[in-house]
């Protein structure tokens, strides 16, 4: 009888040291959203979320953590975090501990909601940022990406918190130009549409393209020792990053509620251990020295 072959195992991943607590992500709802846009790295929609909402509670207590163990700044996303019943409160309560930023694809920043916004900022000991998700300058460009109807949506958005002094962050994806590396060229489309439409001073963050989530193309590359030999670790976010979501907390905001990137089920110290570079995204942040980060 033949001996069988022995099954080879891949090696265990590389994994990132943890250096410091610099920002603390909340995953405020999950992947639950109002756009199902085509690029979304967490496949995020209206229906039937995989990644739950967080109650207020868990946030808050997460947030008193983050800040007594030194957080430098607190992230709200999602899912879309302005479906969230508490997502006002919630943002008064972290600005009051630490510089807060929400990322938002803008579609239920109503005037009502910018005034509210802008009272948060004035009162808050803290910068308050807000991003603003737009894949194009183009309406129908973008509306294929993010659906009918959101390329409005998210600059009349724009326009409404530059009118108050907030100065959004208007943040693109790669797609349009199938992530062909002309991200400087299109951070240059948006600056002049910013401008044109009476945004003096436009803020434009451009994102690689993920091929995770709603976006294909995933060709099995993962990080090796070899690969990282000689390369600065805490360059990547996840040496100073941790995400609060259901489920636990995370390394990464990218891969928040994968069971892979998942570093505690408990207190938000608990995940203060080395990270896995396990999943492909973590060759995009590699390469790209792409940062969830405003900078």
């Amino acid at each position: 009888m033949r001996t069988p072959l022995p099954i080879l195992e891949r090696p265990a991943p590389p994994a990132v040291p943890f250096r410091r607590l610099t920002t603390l992500w909340v995953q405020i709802t999950g992947t639950w959203c109002n756009l199902e846009c085509a690029h979304c790295i967490n496949a995020s929609g209206p229906d039937d979320p995989w990644l739950k909402p967080l109650d207020g509670e868990t946030i808050r207590a997460a947030i008193r953590d983050a800040a007594r163990l030194g957080v430098k700044d607190v992230y709200f996303t999602g899912g879309e975090p302005f479906l969230h019943r508490e997502i006002l409160p919630l943002l008064g309560f972290a600005l009051d501990l630490a510089p807060t930023t929400v990322l938002t694809n803008g579609t239920a920043i109503t005037e009502a909601v910018a005034d509210a916004l802008a009272a948060l900022a004035a009162r808050a000991p803290y910068s308050f940022e807000i991003r603003v998700s737009l894949d194009d300058v183009n309406p129908e460009a973008n509306d294929r990406v993010r659906g009918p109807g959101s390329w409005k949506k998210a600059v009349d958005a724009i326009e409404r918190l530059s009118a108050r002094g907030l100065l959004p962050i208007v943040t693109a994806t790669e797609i349009s130009t199938g992530g062909s590396g002309a991200g400087e060229g299109l951070s240059e489309r948006f600056r002049r549409f910013l401008v044109a439409r009476g945004i003096a001073r436009p803020r434009v963050k451009i994102m690689p393209v993920f091929r995770i989530g709603r976006m294909p193309g995933d060709d099995g590359t993962r990080l090796s020792r070899e690969m990282i030999e000689g390369f600065d670790l805490g360059l990547l976010q996840c040496s100073e990053t941790r995400v609060v979501a259901d489920g636990g907390v995370y390394a990464c905001p990218i891969l928040a509620g994968l069971p892979g990137a998942r570093l505690s089920t408990g207190r938000l110290e608990a995940a203060f251990r080395p990270a896995p570079l396990y999943h492909g995204a973590c060759v995009t942040c590699h390469q790209t020295g792409m940062t969830c980060r405003n900078g």
